[in-house]
């Protein structure tokens, strides 16, 4: 009978400590912010469940669905929002190359706030929405992994690259231009190549087609793969919609790379309510 008892009161413990489900993405107040997915403090935060959606609207469409759902919890310091998603995946991809695509995520918000709200698909003309993209292979880059041809293929025989030239100075300034000349992503300022600081890239839309970089976002993220799932945390600076009133919508998307997912063929939310928690006086 005791024992039983005993068994009862863990299980009931144990419940305790899981996030609880809600109807919307609560954004709890707390005096600072984590970028580490298993930080203890996201641990009694509560969770929301998004169903995700085939983007099936615009070419190229994502026709087979994927991931079916993505776990959101958000938390705020006043200054800056934090947004942790979750969801599972048998196969982490974070090696790019040709065919292969990489596993990714992103929160998308409001730019600015209005009675309605811009078109949850990437927004619309004249009313641009916010996007922080999260993506699996430059995270692999920023926890130290290299992004030269023997770093992503490690089998393959490099003869000779002009900029290594024995006559070249190391770091001088025709070494550099001859460098930057045998990297045309870069050189032509393509900012999805090279190396990177931040695994999170900032971007502003108004509608399918026009994303646009934006790095005033200044967003930032951390993502960490174990036992079959995804957890990531995608920081921004608060949103005008958030500070302007209590309440309003963000959209999620979740790319997974082993189904071929990249760009617009994606998984998707429409827009989710989101409440900012007040502060208890």
């Amino acid at each position: 009978m005791v024992l039983g008892m005993l068994l009862i009161v863990g299980l009931l413990s144990s419940c305790a400590k899981s996030p609880k489900p809600t109807p919307d993405v609560v954004v709890v107040e707390r005096p600072a912010l984590t970028l580490d997915p298993n930080d203890r403090a996201w641990k009694d935060l509560p969770e929301h469940v998004a169903p995700l959606l085939l983007q099936d609207m615009v070419d190229p469409r994502l026709m087979e669905p994927s991931t079916a759902v993505v776990h959101v919890q958000a938390m705020t310091d006043g200054k800056e929002i934090a947004f942790r998603l979750s969801w599972d995946d048998a196969t982490m991809n974070d090696m790019p190359g040709p065919a292969k695509f990489t596993d990714a995520c992103a929160v998308q918000l409001p730019k600015k706030a209005e009675p309605d709200l811009p078109a949850p698909q990437m927004g619309e003309t004249g009313r641009l929405v916010e996007i922080a993209f999260w993506r699996a292979s430059w995270q692999a880059v920023v926890d130290g992994r290299g992004d030269t041809i023997k770093d992503l293929q490690p089998n393959a025989s490099v003869d000779h690259y002009p900029f290594e030239a024995p006559s070249l100075q190391p770091g001088s300034t025709e070494q550099q231009e001859m460098q930057q000349r045998y990297s045309p992503a870069r050189a032509t300022g393509n900012t999805m190549a090279g190396p990177r600081e931040r695994p999170v890239e900032c971007l502003v839309a108004a509608g399918p087609g026009t994303l646009t970089p934006d790095p005033a976002l200044k967003a930032n993220g951390s993502g960490k793969y174990a036992k079959g799932k995804w957890a990531v945390v995608i920081s921004r600076p608060l949103p005008e919609v958030l500070r302007a009133a209590p309440r309003s919508q963000a959209a999620f998307a979740v790319w997974e790379g082993s189904h071929q997912e990249v760009g617009a063929r994606k998984m998707r939310t429409g827009w989710v309510p989101i409440v900012r928690e007040q502060r208890k006086s």
